[in-house]
């Protein structure tokens, strides 16, 4: 066999192993702790498994790299001379340049952009094998060491799925597990981001190990497949575990161990901590949290609502509420046909428990701070690194010169860490980690429209740009286990999204709701008057009971790589019946408090079973067995599914069915008879609506599901109506389909990729602007020099492109700018006067104004409204456009299904709204580029396209180099197959 990639501590570098306190250099470097000698491979029999992908294949790309670990040595030779482990970056530039070179892509050229995702490693491109135990092989191709693992056993199967897992992502999943436990800080360091970050998962989804020890019960008791899945979860750990031990006895685990204090890079003190079956719980609660929640928020609703009865009257108020809150607009893009009524508000709602006007409290989970926690103290600022990360050419350690070598043995036998001071100062997380926005798309065709005949997909999710990333790719080859894609690290004991031999599946997030708002009544247990300082309330039984609190205490101190000074604190959450808290209030005078309850708190892992099944070949064998197992999926997520035959849609998650007058979109009084039909508060379990109430299709002419509303009647969230980003995908595949088009797998995924960088706005809304602007003539010349540059770029596609790649610049890049800087101006300009100050604001706390690439405002000051995050990829999924649109028809007299009621934009008057959109456009052409893209950190000011770049966050000491913005899956397929079982 191959030797292993895995090397000890600094070997990758010079041969350098550290073994005691003197440390002693080695030129040979050690191999894997269980790999035999070196022989040639034989093939697993996994690459002689049924394969049905079409001619021109299946592919899939998930950039940086396959490879998330890297030792100490690898580390200080990224932060000094910029190189990389192998296989760390591989398929970035793949990623980035399709971008550049999409425009008459052909399905021979897809292997130029994507990995062939077909079974098994090609004969030729086999980098090593190895079997961590005998009945386990692990074969990684020599591009870009993606493991597929052949299991004689299914125990193998999964104890080599999580050996895999381990060596490609071990630090990674260390983190999302102390994530998953509210450990963060006292794990990776006390920085504001990482406080940030276990304070929300400790708001959403704290449990004790007694709560996580009872899911895993409750799943072992469902059968033959919760069995099994029980045993699967154990081979699993087994295989992490086996690793961890590994290597830590050969010293080549993670540098982060040792920069974050955990490990001693010369004495090897410290310990690795056994992963458990309780973090297998804590990950699943946080990533079905992140991506499959939905619901919630409706306090701020409320407060909206009161806003406009307040300023309209209760009638009126609550009309314009309604058109403004989108709720089921007529006009929003839905991806099946047919009507699936969910979570709408009844015509005569029973027990809506509105808060009193400036009595909303939000909790605050923060207790006992000290040291930094509490004076606010942050790290010195370290000096701003002159260089860019550097580029795909900067090779491995392996390629440095014979000095440059002995530098990084130098350090390490001095311990001289101070090249990786401060990597974590930020956070190794992004605070808003557990609100990553969205940009998971689906776009499948029927036979009908491809030239093949058969159907095809382009899809993917979309988990946020990270490095590594937060998804990892593997193949599973086992008993009952046939399956290639991504998963979760941490949780990849099955593939998540992927293919099986001859069908594939992937996800958007639905974020339909299933979390809902109750007003609980406070209550004193000595029987005196409570207060919403009160912390007792009154149960389901009428008792008078002490919130529950769950509690987790942090401390931390300074480490290499996160110097925030020594300090702690204790984060309590307060549970209850009705859920967790999340602020006291007052409704009609009597205190209260709000809280939340989510349909799958408590059931985390129930969803492990529908995982199961979509990676059994035996039971996955068409599309209508696709989408029952499917129903077995708790969490929200919209899934897509193609074959050699049919393309399907199918809505998951644990929907409540309320009882009749229940309003979902308002708090709930708990005293009432609203709430969950057969709701047992000792289990968190209700009635749930059947599989028949899911949106769901087989074979329509194509499925497009770009984070927009899954059918009719299905509420959606705030502002989801004329415009929506599907938008860009929709009017393509659209035009392409009436021009009788016959799609390959190249030709769709060109189209996907073009609209990745299509500008929303500038595609949608734009035309309609210019429409009202070109009522009369634009008298001053530079004013209308302005317009003819935006007219000039919508007509030329709305592109956010380079001409060509390094070009340093987009097309159209003063048209980008203008509307950049005109979009918050124009929309206050055209909704304040009518809204007033404080209703605008109000509105625009509960539905963003703006979600460019850039993540700025552009204009002026911020508007109140959160905005999209810098360099996050993602955009448009938020905004105000279709109230822009549909202001605009009304003021031009077009027919509008659904309008906002009242007209805004010069109160309806065509020649007065021209003059509010020249003004405000005029402020923006006279808006510098300084202002607009104001720069940071990785960019200077005025810098359009560096201001749009994609960047991962480094989560460890491996950073990447930015890449040209666009909107789209971090995992993206492409799939079709010829023939099937």
């Amino acid at each position: 066999m191959l030797p292993s990639r895995r090397q000890p501590l600094g070997a990758a570098a010079s041969g350098l192993a550290l073994a005691v306190a003197a440390a002693t250099v080695s030129a040979v470097p050690a191999s894997a702790g269980t790999a035999p000698p070196a022989q040639e491979p034989a093939l697993p029999a996994a690459q002689q498994t049924e394969d049905f992908c079409a001619p021109s294949g299946c592919h899939d790309i998930l950039p940086p790299g396959q490879n998330g670990n890297a030792t100490l040595v690898e580390i200080l030779g990224h932060q000094v001379f910029g190189t990389r482990p192998e296989h760390s970056s591989s398929q970035l530039d793949m990623y980035d340049d399709l971008v550049h070179n999409y425009d008459g892509l052909t399905d021979e050229g897809l292997d130029e952009f994507f990995l062939d995702s077909g079974f098994g490693a090609d004969p030729d491109d086999i980098g090593e094998e190895y079997q961590p135990r005998e009945d386990v092989t692990i074969t990684r191709d020599a591009s870009h060491g993606i493991p597929r693992i052949h299991g004689d056993t299914r125990e193998g199967t999964m104890y080599g799925a999580g050996y895999a897992a381990a060596e490609d992502r071990l630090f990674l999943m260390d983190v999302l597990r102390r994530v998953g436990r509210g450990e963060l800080t006292s794990f990776a360091g006390g920085a504001e981001g990482n406080r940030g970050l276990e304070q929300d998962l400790w708001r959403s989804a704290p449990y004790t190990e007694e709560d996580k020890q009872a899911q895993i019960d409750r799943i072992a008791a469902e059968g033959a497949r919760g069995e099994q899945a029980l045993e699967d979860v154990e081979g699993y750990l087994e295989g992490i575990n086996a690793y961890i031990d590994e290597a830590d006895g050969d010293r080549d685990f993670p540098g982060e161990y040792v920069l974050t204090g955990h490990k001693d890079a010369i004495t090897n003190e410290g310990e690795i901590e056994p992963f458990t079956p309780s973090d297998v719980v804590g990950i699943a609660a946080m990533v079905g949290g992140i991506f499959g929640g939905g619901g919630g928020g409706e306090v701020r609703s409320a407060l909206a609502r009161a806003g406009f009865q307040d300023r309209y009257g209760a009638e009126e108020g609550l009309e314009l509420y309604d058109a403004w809150r989108m709720e089921n607009d007529p006009e929003a893009p839905a991806t099946v046909d047919g009507e699936f009524p969910y979570s709408q508000t009844p015509d005569d709602p029973v027990g809506e428990s509105v808060p009193d006007a400036g009595s909303v409290e939000e909790y605050g989970i923060v207790h006992d701070e000290h040291g930094s926690a509490e004076s606010g103290e942050t790290p010195d600022p370290l000096a701003e690194a002159d260089d860019e990360p550097a580029g795909s050419d900067a090779g491995t350690v392996e390629d440095l010169t014979e000095e440059q070598r002995e530098e990084l043995d130098r350090m390490i036998e001095e311990e001289d860490l101070s090249a990786a001071e401060g990597l974590f100062d930020d956070g190794v997380l992004p605070e808003e980690f557990l609100d990553p926005g969205g940009m998971s798309n689906a776009l499948l065709v029927s036979g009908e429209h491809t030239e093949s005949g058969e159907p095809a997909a382009v899809m993917g999710p979309q988990t946020g740009y990270f490095a590594p990333q937060l998804l990892m790719l593997q193949e599973l080859q086992g008993p009952g286990i046939s399956a290639r894609g991504a998963s979760f690290a941490g949780v990849s004991f099955y593939v998540q999204m992927g293919r099986g031999a001859d069908y594939a599946w992937s996800a958007t997030s639905a974020n339909q709701d299933v979390t809902d708002t109750y007003a609980v009544p406070l209550c004193e247990t000595d029987g005196s008057d409570p207060t919403t300082g009160s912390r007792a309330y009154v149960d389901s039984s009428g008792a008078c009971v002490e919130f529950e609190e769950l509690s987790v205490t942090n401390e931390w101190s300074p480490t290499v790589a996160d110097q925030t000074p020594e300090g702690g604190y204790t984060l309590t959450s307060l549970r209850s019946e009705y859920g967790l808290v999340e602020s006291f209030a007052t409704v009609d005078g009597a205190p209260v408090a709000y809280t939340n309850l989510r349909s799958t708190y408590m059931r985390e892992v129930d969803s492990i079973l529908g995982f199961q099944r979509f990676n059994d070949p035996g039971d996955i064998t068409s599309a209508e067995s696709f989408t029952d197992a499917a129903y077995d999926i708790e969490y929200a997520f919209n899934w897509h599914y193609v074959d050699s035959e049919d393309i399907a849609f199918v809505n998951s998650g644990a929907n409540p069915v309320r009882t009749e007058g229940t309003n979902p979109n308002m708090p709930i009084d708990a005293t009432s008879e609203a709430g969950w039909s057969g709701w047992d508060p000792d289990t968190n379990l209700a009635d749930y609506h059947p599989p028949e109430d899911h949106p769901q299709q087989i074979n329509p002419d194509h499925l497009l599901n770009w984070n927009n509303k899954p059918a009719d009647g299905y509420t959606s969230d705030w502002s989801h109506g004329s415009v929506h980003r599907s938008d860009l995908l929709e009017a393509r595949v659209t035009s392409a389909i009436e021009e009788g088009h016959a799609f390959t797998p190249a030709s769709l995924t060109a189209l996907t990729i073009e609209a990745g960088v299509g500008d929303l706005r500038a595609q949608e809304v734009l035309p309609l602007l210019l429409e009202v602007i070109d009522t009369a003539e634009v008298s001053d010349p530079e004013l209308a020099g302005s317009v003819e540059e935006l007219r000039a770029w919508a007509e030329d596609g709305a592109l956010r492109k380079e001409p060509e790649r390094d070009a340093g610049s987009y097309e159209h890049a003063d048209a980008i700018r203008v509307l950049d800087a005109w979009w918050p101006l124009l929309v206050r300009a055209q909704f304040e006067p009518g809204l007033g100050e404080d209703l605008y604001a109000q509105v625009a706390a509960v539905s963003q104004i703006d979600e460019s690439p850039s993540g700025r405002i552009g204009g002026g000051e911020p508007d109140g409204a959160t905005q999209a995050r810098s360099h996050s990829g993602s955009a448009f999924q938020n905004g105000w456009w279709s109230y822009v649109d549909k202001d605009l028809r009304t003021v031009l007299g077009q027919d509008v299904d659904g309008s906002l009621s009242e007209t805004y934009c010069g109160e309806g008057d065509v020649d007065t709204c021209r003059t509010v959109l020249l003004e405000s456009l005029a402020e923006a052409a006279a808006t510098p580029a300084e202002d607009v893209y104001p720069g940071d950190e990785h960019c200077d000011a005025g810098d359009q396209l560096c201001a749009d770049t994609v960047i991962h966050q480094s989560v460890g000491g491996i950073d990447m180099w930015p890449v040209h913005w666009q909107n789209r899956p971090t995992y993206q397929v492409v799939y079709q197959f010829s023939g099937g079982r």
